[in-house]
């Protein structure tokens, strides 16, 4: 298994995190939190955004933060 993804999925599956800038044409807005579901095997955070979207967080494209 890639080392780098196993870390991601170590440090954010099932935490809570905050958009604050996604690189997407259809983004969820910023300031919009959510709960990280899983992480693929390319390293996307597949998150379940309070507001129903699903859409994945890229690490090193999109800015967030856990709270």
């Amino acid at each position: 298994m890639n080392h780098e993804v196993n870390e991601l999925r170590l440090k954010y599956v099932g935490k809570r995190v905050k958009c604050i800038w996604m690189d997407d044409p259809h983004p969820v807005p910023p300031q919009t939190k959510g709960t990280v579901d899983h992480v693929d095997d390319i390293g996307t955070l597949h998150v379940k955004w309070d507001n129903g979207s699903t859409l994945g967080l890229v690490p090193h494209s999109d800015i967030f933060i856990l709270i």
